[in-house]
């Protein structure tokens, strides 16, 4: 039986090797024509690591002023905290409510928040803009944020979360007097707080990540997020390809950091949810 079975924990470490290979090789492409030059990156004589290794490609990205990328970071940063913040609250209130408050039409909003998930999001874009313009929203932190706070998956990952939760824990909370914001706020809110992590994480991924929104909203050069800087170190006339992976690899530093750090609460909050597979 121990004989048999060396082979399948073979084959096994072997598909683990080849994943993570896989897995980290964009990554260390990234690194190495980062810190090459545009003659070594399209050179037909490959090189795992350049000659010499180019760290002045890190100043270099950060004066370009046509890219503008410590103020995209800041624009990115910030607007990935606002945003994750504005959409965990108002989503785990919604899927609260809907989850334990009883009232006449929670199972009518339910299905509303669930046909918002079918709806793609090219079909509410224009509209979406045309509100923010008529704001006068554009060009301003409000016009990205806001429109996308409320997110209906989001509230649906709360719900099943929230029917999960131990009725025990609130009932003693209405003994004390509590209604439900007070239930919500002193003891589901404290006792969910690997679950608030987790939808966070995403939540703040995905925020980072924007691109088309915030590049029809933040038109202003000095609204553009790290996605819109991006975008501009490449045209039609030049690509100046070891600034372009420079500042891609300073573009997923946060991100990454996020990742290694928050990786578990990742995996608690699909556990969590509810949702199987």
């Amino acid at each position: 039986m121990r004989q048999s079975g060396i082979p399948v924990t073979v084959a096994r470490y072997a598909a683990l090797v080849v994943a993570t290979v896989l897995f980290l090789l964009p990554f260390y492409l990234m690194l190495r024509n980062a810190l090459a030059t545009d003659r070594e990156i399209t050179g037909v004589d490959w090189t795992i690591f350049p000659s010499s290794l180019r760290w002045g490609n890190v100043a270099e990205a950060f004066a370009d002023p046509t890219a503008n990328l410590a103020r995209a970071m800041f624009n990115s940063a910030f607007i990935a905290v606002t945003q994750t913040a504005g959409t965990v609250l108002l989503s785990s209130m919604a899927g609260y409510a809907l989850a334990r408050i009883p009232f006449r039409y929670a199972t009518p909003i339910f299905y509303a928040v669930l046909l918002t998930l079918m709806v793609p999001p090219a079909v509410t874009f224009v509209p979406s803009f045309i509100i923010v313009s008529r704001l006068g929203w554009v060009n301003s932190y409000q016009g990205i944020i806001v429109p996308v706070l409320f997110s209906g998956f989001t509230a649906f990952l709360f719900r099943q979360y929230f029917l999960n939760f131990p009725r025990e824990l609130e009932e003693a909370g209405r003994i004390d007097g509590l209604g439900y914001l007070g239930v919500f706020w002193r003891i589901v809110v404290p006792n969910s707080l690997g679950f608030f992590a987790a939808i966070s994480v995403i939540t703040a991924i995905a925020s980072w990540n924007q691109f088309l929104w915030p590049l029809v909203v933040g038109q202003n050069p000095s609204m553009w997020t790290v996605q819109v800087s991006l975008s501009t170190l490449m045209t039609a006339q030049t690509i100046n390809l070891h600034q372009v992976f420079m500042a891609a690899l300073i573009s997923i530093v946060p991100l990454v950091l996020v990742f290694v750090f928050l990786q578990r609460y990742l995996v608690q909050g699909v556990a969590e949810s509810g949702i199987k597979g």
